[in-house]
């Protein structure tokens, strides 16, 4: 079996010597080919897809090193995204299991859409995502995971979905957040720290910009400070939730009547498009015929029984949408009824199944 993201906190733990309840962290460990360490820090670097480090790692010497001693991609999950992937890491469960199944999707209570990122509703997340997070199992088993953030994070929708049952480390730039992890290990054998602003700079300017550049370096330099500061015997595990495309071509769904037709409301994101219709089989067909093989469109139904979701719930299967499209190439889908013009101007898109999209780093080093 392809190793996942959704393997690498669950291998982690499988390092550690700990079984946990509905996980085989051993399988983990091994599908990842982890080794033995006395701890371990799981950095989640997020948007840093292994075709974009491969392309920039001459602006990355740490990064580059590590990648020459595991340069095999793990796979992300579908749809690739932050809050189904981060999910995904914090649970060792797919998107169908935990419902955190795109960047937005329709509250069944309301017919309403809510941002799994922003947590723009009153629901609990605990009352969304209700299956256990790995951090709350290792309180269980009498282990703590530091989960090493900003501040802005801490109690979020987000980070309760994931990491739950953790313990908070707030830390605002990356040397705050190295700092934060490397004295975490004197209370604790597994740290988990998270770093956006790669993402958040792709997102704007694109990944191939001068910009995106400079933060892989600043990046590559906090990563390499941890490592030489770590405890000798220190696994340390660099990761990410997706990788990246910058768009070249998007189409405004409210703008062509072929896809407006019968669609109620749009969710998910340019790349992994979420449609709510009363009309699945008639939309999904208006939808293959003015795509064509620029997008991938299924229906709910094919959706659950491709496999790409994995398991599905019955929250899951209410929350998701009727019809979902994945493009391909550089296109993105939007919609401008339902999306501001801020949101269909980034640069830099995610979301779908391509190699660029699913395919992440798995990066490996054990401090001596």
């Amino acid at each position: 079996m392809t190793p996942r993201v959704t393997d690498v906190l669950a291998g982690a733990v499988g390092v550690l010597g700990q079984n946990l309840p509905g996980l085989d962290t051993a399988t983990s460990k091994a599908r990842l080919g982890l080794p033995d360490a006395k701890r371990v820090i799981v950095v989640l670097v997020d948007g840093l897809g292994h075709a974009n480090l491969t392309a920039r790692t001459g602006h990355a010497p740490y990064l580059r090193r590590r990648l020459a001693n595991s340069p095999d991609p793990i796979r992300t999950v579908s749809p690739s995204t932050t809050a189904a992937a981060i999910t995904g890491l914090g649970t060792g469960l797919f998107p169908g299991q935990t419902a955190m199944a795109g960047y937005s999707l329709r509250d069944p209570r309301t017919g309403e859409p809510f941002n799994l990122i922003s947590w723009n509703t009153d629901l609990r997340a605990e009352d969304w995502q209700t299956r256990p997070t790995i951090a709350e199992s290792l309180v269980e088993a009498g282990m703590e995971l530091a989960v090493v953030q900003p501040a802005k994070f801490v109690g979020s929708g987000l980070t309760n979905a994931a990491w739950r049952g953790g313990r908070p480390v707030v830390g605002e730039t990356l040397d705050d957040r190295v700092d934060g992890a490397l004295a975490a290990l004197t209370t604790t054998n597994l740290v988990y720290l998270y770093w956006g602003e790669l993402d958040h700079t792709g997102h704007g300017k694109g990944w191939q910009s001068d910009q995106w550049i400079a933060e892989l370096e600043l990046l590559d330099g906090g990563l390499a400070r941890l490592s030489r500061q770590a405890p000798a015997d220190t696994l340390i595990i660099v990761t990410a939730d997706h990788g990246m495309i910058d768009v070249e071509e998007r189409i405004d769904i409210a703008a062509v009547p072929a896809l407006a037709e019968g669609v109620d409301l749009v969710a998910g994101e340019e790349r992994a498009t979420q449609v709510y219709t009363k009309q699945a089989d008639a939309v999904a067909g208006r939808w293959r015929e003015y795509l064509g093989d620029r997008a991938l469109v299924y229906t709910k139904e094919e959706w659950i029984a491709s496999g790409l979701l994995g398991r599905v719930s019955d929250q899951t299967r209410s929350a998701i949408g009727d019809v979902v499209a994945f493009s391909h190439g550089r296109l993105g889908i939007g919609d401008s009824r339902f999306m501001s013009a801020g949101a269909l101007s980034i640069i830099g898109l995610h979301g779908s199944l391509t190699d660029e999209e699913m395919n992440v780093p798995c990066l490996v080093e054990v401090t001596s």
